[in-house]
């Protein structure tokens, strides 16, 4: 289990244990909360079942053999049946860029299918929005991980050298359909790597919000560009995040954008870095309510469960914790879980803590409340 977790699941038992006896006593090791943990008496499934492969069940035989027959006939040279793939998502943006997603994917594998598309002149847009992805996914290999300190000068001047030409070709294919986000998704996605001033940034955001205001890619790629490791601070991409939750419309996994930025902040801060207050505690049954309402084949929400179990048992809601994992089922293999030595250890801990501290009757027995109101992050002047 990653040094994160533990810190947070035996600072969840300190500060339960505190409330409910009113005094000093720092709590009892998570092996003691959890003894004797029997996974079926709570609705949950064996633990010799958990899987670490996988953050959610497989996809569909169909719908797997499908796109294998896709990429099967780009990789042979053929281009058409990519065409009618994105064609067939109309003006679905969120589901579009999910295809243009996957084909670049395909792309990156080989991409002389790409190119005889481009020449074609056939639906420019959509191959000229693959093509930039994939300058885009180049740029960022070239460059490798870790904060720009971190990185080698040579990898950081190589990654910024690729960017304008990506940005130019998003910008190209904007301009052969004015409906089609996707372009502008790619060019915010850029900016942030060429250090885009944030009056030039927020016109590229307007341009996306105004072909689909509530697009999830283009709001993960946006938040990364307000975060504090790129061009802004946790303040703004919190209230980035925030405002995405409260806009979203019915059925959009986009409120799944708060855990997110939550992950960003503990990455940055620890458990301590988290937002107090009712306010930003309030915003997670909110979260868990819009993926209940998402399409069950939507593969994001998955993910998204699994930070949503973590971040409720860490804002003291184990009942909301616990549901989760019971929706989630065997499938462990996705963050926070994976960052841990043994995943299936990390994951099984977790549920047992947040069964138990739901208690029998699957509530917390708090009145929700941890005695603040401000909604400050820990990383936050007031």
């Amino acid at each position: 289990m990653t040094p994160v977790l533990v810190f947070g699941l035996a600072a969840m038992i300190m500060l339960l244990t505190r409330r409910r006896t009113g005094g000093g006593w720092p709590g009892p090791a998570v092996e003691e909360v959890t003894a004797g943990f029997d996974p079926a008496a709570h609705g949950l499934v064996p633990s010799a079942e958990l899987d670490p492969g996988r953050a959610g069940p497989p996809m569909r035989l169909l719908r797997r053999k499908e796109l294998e027959a896709l990429a099967d006939s780009c990789l042979a040279g053929g281009w058409r049946a990519a065409e009618a793939y994105v064609a067939a998502a109309g003006a679905d943006w969120d589901e579009r860029w999910t295809r243009l997603d996957f084909l670049t994917r395909v792309a990156a594998e080989r991409d002389g299918w790409l190119t005889a598309w481009e020449e074609s002149g056939a639906s420019a847009c959509a191959a000229a929005t693959v093509r930039a992805r994939l300058l885009v996914q180049r740029a960022w290999e070239a460059r490798g991980s870790g904060f720009p300190a971190q990185v080698a000068p040579e990898r950081m001047a190589a990654f910024r050298a690729q960017l304008p030409a990506a940005y130019e070709l998003a910008r190209r294919a904007a301009e052969s359909d004015r409906r089609d986000p996707g372009p502008w998704v790619v060019m915010v996605t850029a900016a942030r790597g060429m250090r885009l001033p944030r009056r030039k940034f927020r016109e590229l955001w307007a341009e996306v919000t105004a072909r689909a205001p509530h697009h999830v890619g283009g709001h993960w790629q946006a938040m990364q560009y307000w975060c504090a490791k790129w061009h802004g601070s946790d303040a703004l991409m919190l209230r980035f995040a925030v405002r995405a939750v409260h806009t979203a419309p019915a059925g959009s996994p986009l409120p799944g954008l708060y855990l997110q930025a939550l992950t960003e902040l503990e990455s940055r801060h620890g458990p301590r870095g988290l937002p107090g207050g009712r306010r930003h505690r309030d915003l997670l049954p909110r979260v868990a309510a819009a993926l209940d309402g998402s399409p069950a084949a939507n593969e994001q929400v998955p993910l998204l469960r699994h930070l949503l179990a973590h971040f409720a048992l860490l804002s003291r809601q184990p009942a909301l914790a616990l549901e989760q994992f019971r929706r989630i089922g065997p499938w462990c293999g996705a963050h926070p879980w994976s960052a841990a030595p043994n995943p299936v250890r990390a994951f099984d801990r977790a549920r047992a803590l947040a069964a138990v501290l739901a208690g029998p009757d699957g509530t917390d027995g708090t009145d929700g409340t941890d005695g603040t109101d401000d909604g400050r992050t820990a990383a936050q002047p007031a």
